[in-house]
């Protein structure tokens, strides 16, 4: 991400802070799990790169008498971390436990007693039973991004078995007596600051949560959080700002997000609420950026269409037309008076539309002349699915309704060209539009993650997405 538009999300965050979320996103359990798995096996190649310092000094041992030692080239050959458990702590984090984890060290020793006697050769020590508990707090940085942090942490080593390859069998009572517990204190040490620098390496994943995604080259979206994480003791909840904005000019809507909740559900890992006000602060964005306006030629409509965008079609209608302007060919230029509301219902999306569509004739010199413009009021019937990690739609006419503005060749009833705009708005403007919503915009998004088995409900003022999660790429 550019500097500066890390500069334009900092000037998001003071205004989010006390502001309703656009969108909400759950992860369940299920979510957790999954997400358990990575992290133990980030955790894993953690502890395999535990260094065990050399162990040296002197020791009586009987019946031997004062024994000079050391234990050097220790290494990690093999590790496991056959069980764990994620729990959330309602309102901090949550906490990772691993049980019945084990370890493999090789090394080699040398041993010198009686002055002049020598002997050296090699080991393999096993512990088995180790636990390791830690827990770690969620919070929101200072750009809205989720942050851990490890907040405690405790490891025990259970039971430790020695074979030394080569040596005197009294060697093992110099091992088991000595050496064990400064290899025990040692790994203990080791640990926990491996688990820390293994929680902290989280935030560089959390990071690539795409609190500013570029849609377009006319828009971005936000999704920083507003709020500080929700977590109970089955779920964390996140609050994002989920707005549009045009890219490079961040000018907040007149309007702000209305309060939801999402339901509680277990069966999908993840959980994505997308408000009116997330579709609403897209139609505000694309409207200040002009594109929604529209330049319709006959081109545009079907060639199997009996209704063309001509003088003559229209005089028909309109005979001051055919009689003012006869055998022209026409255009239509259509534009918003104000943003496209989106209103979300049980089961139905809807968008309602107000417009004004001026006609014109092109005349032989390839100017125009006015002809009429219309007041249009219409409303669509909106269809939202997921594609990939995103979110993509349809229209379809629902309603249209006409007054006349201003016409330019008379008197005439508006009534007689609703046919006309219908199959104009059908065949011309909505397919324009559709190919627009097929493109879909990105939802929030981690790293590497792919949603996968998602199921899309419309609920009152909200859409909701639940979803499993995998690793693509």
């Amino acid at each position: 991400m550019f500097p500066w538009r890390w500069l334009a999300l900092l000037a998001l965050i003071p205004l989010s802070l006390s502001a309703n979320a656009g969108v909400k996103v759950k992860l369940t359990q299920k979510g957790l799990d999954f997400g358990r798995e990575l992290v133990v096996a980030s955790l894993q190649k953690k502890l395999m790169t535990i260094t065990v310092p050399n162990i040296s000094g002197k020791e009586r041992v009987k019946p031997i008498g004062k024994v000079g030692y050391s234990v050097t080239d220790m290494r990690i050959v093999k590790l496991g971390l056959p069980s764990s458990a994620i729990g959330l702590v309602p309102g901090t984090g949550f906490t990772l436990t691993i049980n019945n984890a084990f370890l493999s060290l090789h090394g080699k020793w040398r041993v010198k007693f009686l002055r002049f006697i020598k002997d050296r050769g090699s080991f393999d020590l096993a512990i088995k039973a180790l636990t390791i508990t830690t827990s770690i707090s969620l919070r929101s940085d200072n750009l809205g991004l989720p942050a851990v942090a490890m907040a405690s942490c405790d490891s025990t080593l259970g039971g430790v078995s020695i074979k030394l390859h080569g040596g005197a069998s009294w060697l093992y009572n110099l091992f088991t007596r000595f050496i064990e517990k400064g290899m025990r204190s040692q790994l203990q040490k080791k640990i926990c600051p491996l688990v820390a620098e293994s929680v902290s390496s989280m935030n560089q994943f959390l990071k690539t949560l795409n609190v500013l995604a570029p849609v377009d080259r006319y828009a971005e979206i936000a999704y920083p959080m507003v709020s500080s994480p929700e977590i109970s003791d089955s779920s964390i909840g996140l609050n994002l700002k989920g707005e549009f904005y045009n890219i490079g000019h961040h000018m907040e809507p007149p309007f702000s997000p209305t309060p939801f909740f999402l339901p509680n559900q277990e069966q999908g890992m993840l959980y994505i609420g997308l408000s009116a006000f997330t579709a609403n602060s897209a139609s505000f964005v694309y409207n200040k950026a002009g594109t929604l306006s529209l330049n319709i030629t006959d081109d545009m409509i079907p060639r199997s269409s009996p209704i063309r965008l001509t003088t003559g079609t229209f005089g028909v209608f309109i005979p001051q037309i055919a009689k003012l302007f006869p055998g022209l060919m026409m255009e239509l230029q259509l534009k918003t008076l104000k943003e496209p509301l989106f209103n979300i219902e049980a089961n139905k999306v809807t968008v309602d539309a107000k417009s004004s569509l001026t006609a014109y004739a092109i005349l032989a010199n390839t100017s125009l002349a006015p002809l009429f413009v219309l007041n249009l009021d219409f409303s669509v019937s909106a269809r939202v699915n997921v594609v990939g990690n995103k979110l993509a739609g349809a229209v379809t006419l629902n309603q249209l309704d006409m007054s006349l503005g201003k016409s330019y060749v008379g008197d005439f009833k508006v009534g007689s060209l609703s046919n006309i705009f219908q199959i104009v708005l059908k065949f011309a403007v909505l397919p324009t539009v559709n190919v627009r919503l097929k493109e879909g915009f990105p939802l929030p998004s981690l790293g590497k993650f792919s949603l996968k088995n998602t199921k899309l409900q419309v609920l009152k003022g909200y859409i909701m997405i639940g979803t499993d999660l995998q690793i693509s790429g």
